[in-house]
């Protein structure tokens, strides 16, 4: 069973739009998982912009690989480097803890979060 950042069972971050590494609504990950899509955040304008100034385009859907784009308001499990580069700029994103695989902890601290 997959574990949050607190050690407890991770929790859904997000059934519309369907999110996670399985598209099954949780931020679980495995080793082919690359890019280890582990945190569920909370998209903003400033958020996707800033996604996006890195090359991780997170508005534009690509339904070959069942992503629909995404909007402000939308919750969705983004890969842990897009969210080490976010706080890096002072501009961290809105994380749902409860909802963000332990594995995180590995990169980020939990102070940090």
């Amino acid at each position: 069973m997959a574990r949050n950042i607190f050690g407890e069972e991770l929790e859904c971050c997000c059934m519309n739009p369907i999110t996670g590494f399985y598209r099954n609504g949780k931020c679980g990950t495995n080793d082919q998982d690359h890019g280890m899509h582990t945190v569920c955040v909370h998209m903003t304008d400033e958020f996707l912009e800033f996604a996006k100034s890195q090359g991780n385009d997170l508005m534009t859907p690509m339904p070959q690989h069942k992503f629909p784009g995404l909007k402000p308001g939308d919750r969705w499990c983004v890969c842990v480097g897009t969210v080490m580069q976010a706080i890096d700029a002072n501009k961290p994103p809105q994380i749902n803890l409860k909802a963000t695989h332990s594995s995180v902890l590995e990169f980020i601290t939990l102070e940090t979060l």
